[in-house]
């Protein structure tokens, strides 16, 4: 089933086990109705800042929105993995294994070409996100604290303000990303 079909499906599922209406998911996602309607139905492929949206809104994880739901061991293979896109095709994420209720966490492998950026909305309270580059530099931000990470360097940081990524310089960064989510009460 392809990725934006799994997160339609996902998106209704969640606003109908909450027995919420178009209206009511679009005050608490701050997405349109309009706009939901049409990712529930699969016509859209959302943006990443959209889906953080419904993600925050909902307080399930990023992840959590294109989960297909199976149990069985997984093996995924980069050719696979359908990226989403951001900033005019420079910003790529490739969402690796989703967040679970046993794991509380989801992985990415994050691609900047140079110029590339993305600015994130604060994440659930208590989130945090783990950070390795694998190759390229980036600047990170969180509130207003700022980090410039090179090839081998590692961060922790919460993410429940908001938070960036740039790649100012010339080479493309990889980078590996674990969000965690503390237990809810």
């Amino acid at each position: 089933m392809e990725l934006q079909k799994i997160v339609g499906a996902n998106v209704k599922a969640i606003r109908e086990r909450r027995k919420l209406t178009l209206d009511a998911a679009a005050h608490e996602t701050g997405v349109s109705r309009s706009m939901l309607a049409q990712i529930e139905k699969g016509d859209v492929n959302p943006t990443i800042s959209v889906l953080w949206k419904i993600a925050n809104g909902y307080k399930v994880s990023f992840t959590s929105l294109m989960d297909s739901h199976s149990s069985a061991p997984l093996f995924i293979g980069a050719e696979e993995v359908e990226p989403l896109v951001e900033d005019s095709g420079r910003y790529f994420n490739y969402p690796a294994f989703p967040f679970q209720d046993e794991r509380h966490f989801e992985t990415y492998r994050i691609r900047i070409e140079p110029g590339g950026s993305l600015t994130a909305q604060p994440h659930m309270a208590g989130t945090e996100e783990y950070v390795t580059v694998f190759s390229g530099s980036v600047d990170i931000s969180s509130g207003s604290e700022r980090f410039s990470l090179s090839e081998g360097d590692s961060l922790r940081f919460r993410s429940d303000v908001e938070h960036s990524y740039a790649n100012a310089g010339t080479a493309t960064v990889w980078l590996s990303m674990l969000i965690y989510y503390p237990e809810s009460e």
